[in-house]
């Protein structure tokens, strides 16, 4: 069974991020690159199939980005991932390219199931795995709170505004993962030592025949203040006048 984890580098969500002063991006400045987390839990699902359910599980690990890319990657490798693929870029990809990325991908490693974190916290589109699926013409399964392989392909639960959802997947099918599912393992020092040293294939989209088609545009990006102002009023009437007229607030 082979198991794609595609991954996405994101700023540390724990670091304060600021835009470009020309309001064209997010300044990357001293900032410090992680994987994204819901990611990892995708990392640390397809880990835990291969410990409890197959054996023979082979788990890769796919990144799109810069050359720098390689650190968030290895990260992947010391946690227990058997391989590592960066499809170099420089472009910022939005979702619907990032999809067309990963469906070449998957047409040369043909795996069995492509799980994936539901979201990145960086822009939280929330739409890779959709356009993925839906490119391909496979089943899928979002924000999944539990995964088990069984004869039939897969049995998960998903998490929804209502409760708990069950369903059952034919595979291949692309899954993605949902906070409450499991929590990452942390890799061991000598784990992260030997994951410096292992190799990571590297193609470009041009090596896969992918031409970027922009869907989106970032027009602007600004950070948004956290400065409160407080307005007293000496009587309901005041305030409603205040809520019903924009500029008297």
């Amino acid at each position: 069974m082979k198991i794609l984890v595609p991954t996405k580098r994101v700023p540390d969500p724990d670091q304060r991020v600021r835009a470009n002063a020309d309001g064209s991006g997010v300044d990357d400045t001293d900032v410090y690159y992680v994987p994204n987390p819901f990611d990892l839990i995708a990392v640390e699902e397809a880990l835990v199939i291969r410990e409890n359910q197959r054996e023979d599980a082979e788990i890769i690990t796919v990144g799109i980005g810069v050359t720098d890319y390689e650190k968030e990657l290895r990260t992947t490798l010391a946690m227990g991932a058997d391989r590592a693929l960066l499809v170099e870029t420089s472009e910022a990809l939005d979702p619907w390219n990032v999809a067309m990325a990963l469906e070449k991908v998957i047409e040369r490693e043909r795996p069995d199931l492509v799980l994936m974190g539901k979201q990145a916290v960086d822009d939280d589109s929330n739409q890779v795995g959709q356009f993925l699926a839906a490119r391909l013409g496979w089943p899928q399964a979002t924000f999944i709170a539990s995964l088990t392989l069984n004869d039939h392909g897969a049995a998960i639960q998903r998490e929804t505004d209502t409760g708990l959802e069950s369903l059952q997947l034919a595979l291949p099918a692309v899954i993605t993962a949902d906070l409450r599912l499991n929590e990452p393992r942390y890799a061991s020092m000598p784990q992260i030592m030997k994951a410096r040293r292992r190799p990571i294939d590297r193609v470009s989209l041009e090596d896969l025949g992918v031409t970027v088609e922009p869907r989106c545009e970032i027009v602007a990006m600004e950070v948004p203040s956290t400065d409160r102002s407080c307005t007293f009023f000496d009587t309901a009437e005041q305030l409603l006048r205040a809520l019903r007229d924009e500029e008297a607030c």
